[in-house]
């Protein structure tokens, strides 16, 4: 076993390993960029290392400085987690040629599945059924085009290289093709630095269901399947395993199959085949398909480890130091269900944009595992993945775990920051997703139901107002100063855009009459207590002018300065701002150009997505503001429409 293993990646992932290592008595090491010199899994670490700048590519992506500091430390493995570095060939040979480790796959297995077309070949020699398709290196335009006709609409174009649905279109029809293919190839370039894509037939109501893999080189085994198609946009939102509707006869048929993929490759480590599968009539063992596999731990590993019993990163760690499997096949078995829920800062209504911010406040969960790599007064920083943690929940029963999971993310309390919580909620509140019913293009059909935001009602508008004032002296909450004076004052709060005033009248330092509107809240404490209509008080947070009041998912009101009200005033309609901090990819705008409102005038590369920007409303560019390429921060004006000519 090693002694030492550095930990080339951050976040949530190099805690989790830090955590394992730990228990295993191995030393660790943490690298960290200037973003991250505060960062959570630099102090858990026994010793950690400054290797550069804020941006991935000046640090997290540095394989060579990466290595540097393993020598330097005595590190004798690396373990790469997720992302990053965790699936480039060249860096595993480059670890192996300095004599260390790489807890991983061999460079020749991650480049067999690197490239989604080459790994559709190998996999149809294996056995292993494929999705329809064109896989071949003919990239001319209408070529590509033909192929399409040739498959049948709908069908998917998808990046060769690289994952995570960057460079992914779905096309309906034969007239979008065009416009989707060059999309898709932009994504694939900036992302993967490979335009190169291949096209597949889009299944009806697909499953994107995964089975974990693990080899030893030679042989392999899988711990069953995580069902994975609650996704946005290709993006996974909802994990779950088993994969609910799972039949014994599909379940051996599918893991059979993943096993034939890993040992096809003398796969080593922890690894996934993913499948599409047909869920239109159920699950049939001719109803899955090969889609990708991904030589590296997955971000949704921990809800089989709940159902297993095993930590797949120990199981790495053994491996990857000269021991054989640790289990086999015929040991492993099945134990209850399990969910994991990505936490995001992300603001929802606003098209799930990823969001930044000072975490004021931070608690998750009892009852709940929550994977986490920020603590209360960390910051989202611009420069990678905004997750917050992820949270995971088992249960007897799929039904009993998905009420924990309900009931968690209820008492899950985070303040500085927009999240996504109260979409993760009313996912699990959906009757479709509660019954099994799922497929991948289920939050897109009720997606509008979905991302209803909550809205505070008198109480905790009063909760908030109070807070404000520093009038809730009790542990647990914000304490400010005690008013023993009756007196009457007026609080001015900005909730979605809207103001609400609000007056409190203070009887004595446990009793206040608060109106919102046309309704009267009584405050009292009792018992420590505080009481809101004789209902007990939700906890609050106050940070500067922000108060949290953790109800709903969390509500958040902005407290009003009057002195400097025209601050809080809104930009001009017609300019087009910055929703957040990023590049300037595309400009499309163009001085004296009329635009429809809808028209895509610019394209935002941030968070590691691209992001249209569009015309508010129908008018004639008055002026381009920045240039294409510039670095912008959040609310920074891009474009300046005006009324054209009538």
């Amino acid at each position: 076993m090693f002694d030492t293993i550095l930990i080339a990646n951050r976040g949530e992932i190099a805690c989790r390993v830090i955590e394992t290592a730990r228990a295993m008595g191995v030393r660790t090491v943490a690298v960290y960029s200037d973003a991250d010199r505060t960062a959570k899994h630099v102090a858990m670490a026994d010793r950690a290392v400054h290797i550069g700048g804020s941006a991935p590519s000046e640090s997290y992506l540095k394989g060579d400085r990466i290595i540097e500091v393993a020598l330097e430390t005595g590190a004798q493995g690396i373990h790469p987690g997720y992302g990053f570095l965790s699936e480039n060939p060249d860096f595993v040979e480059a670890v192996e040629a300095a004599g260390l480790s790489f807890i991983g796959p061999s460079a020749k297995a991650i480049r067999a599945m690197g490239l989604k077309d080459a790994a559709k070949k190998l996999m149809e020699e294996a056995g292993v059924p494929v999705v329809p398709g064109y896989h071949g290196e003919n990239q001319e335009p209408g070529f590509l085009a033909e192929q399409a006709d040739e498959i049948g609409y709908p069908v998917l174009i998808k990046a060769v290289a690289g994952g995570g649905g960057k460079g992914m279109r779905l096309v309906e029809k034969p007239e979008k093709f065009a416009e989707a293919l060059e999309s898709a190839k932009g994504e694939a370039k900036t992302a993967f630095g490979n335009e190169a894509v291949l096209i597949e037939k889009f299944v009806q109501k697909p499953r994107h269901i995964e089975v974990q893999v693990f080899g030893d080189g030679t042989k392999a085994v899988h711990l069953f399947e995580r069902d994975c198609s609650l996704q946005r946009r290709h993006q996974k939102v909802i994990e779950e395993a088993p994969a609910p509707g799972m039949t014994e006869e599909m379940r051996e048929a599918m893991g059979n199959a993943a096993v034939r993929a890993a040992e096809a490759i003398g796969y080593a480590g922890a690894g996934t085949i993913e499948f599409i599968v047909d869920g239109s009539d159920g699950l049939r063992t001719d109803g899955f398909w090969f889609m990708e596999m991904n030589t590296r731990l997955q971000v949704e590993h921990p809800v089989t480890e709940a159902i297993t019993g095993v930590d797949l990163v120990e199981w790495q760690l053994r491996v990857a130091s000269g021991e054989g499997l640790p289990k086999a096949q015929e040991e492993l078995t099945i134990n209850g269900h399990a969910f994991e829920a990505r936490l995001y800062a992300e603001d929802v209504p606003k098209g799930f944009l990823p969001a930044t911010g000072r975490l004021a406040h931070l608690e998750f969960p009892e009852g709940a595992r929550a994977d986490s790599g920020v603590r209360a007064g960390d910051e989202i920083s611009p420069f990678y993945d905004p997750m917050i943690a992820k949270l995971i929940t088992h249960g007897a029963t799929r039904a009993g775990a998905l009420r924990r999971m309900s009931a968690a993310l209820g008492d899950c309390q985070v303040a500085g920051t927009v999240t996504n919580l109260a979409f993760l909620g009313a996912l699990t509140h959906h009757k479709g997703f509660a019954a099994g019913d799922v497929d991948t293009g289920l939050i897109e059909r009720d997606l509008d139901e979905l991302v209803v935001v909550p809205e505070p009602g008198p109480r905790e508008t009063a909760l908030a107002a109070l807070a404000a004032l520093g009038l809730l002296g009790m542990e647990g909450f914000e304490t400010g100063f005690i008013l023993w004076t009756p007196l009457t004052r007026s609080v001015h709060l900005v909730r979605g855009g809207e103001e609400i005033v609000v007056k409190v009248r203070t009887l004595s330092a446990e009793a206040h009459d608060v109106v919102v509107g046309e309704a009267t809240v009584e405050a009292r404490r009792s018992g420590g207590r505080w009481q809101l209509d004789g209902e007990t008080a939700p906890p609050v947070a106050v940070n500067d002018q922000l108060v949290s009041v953790f109800s709903d998912y969390g509500l958040s009101f902005l407290v009003v300065d009057l002195l400097e009200r025209d601050s809080l005033a809104g930009g001009d309609a017609d300019v087009i701002e910055a929703p957040m901090p990023g590049l300037v990819k595309v400009l499309l705008a163009k001085p004296g150009q009329e635009v429809k409102e809808g028209d895509r005038l610019a394209v935002l590369e941030a968070m590691k997505m691209e992001h249209s920007l569009l015309a508010a409303r129908d008018g004639v560019v008055a002026e381009v503001l920045v240039e294409e390429g510039a670095q912008v921060t959040a609310g920074a004006a891009l474009v300046r429409l005006e009324e054209g000519e009538a």
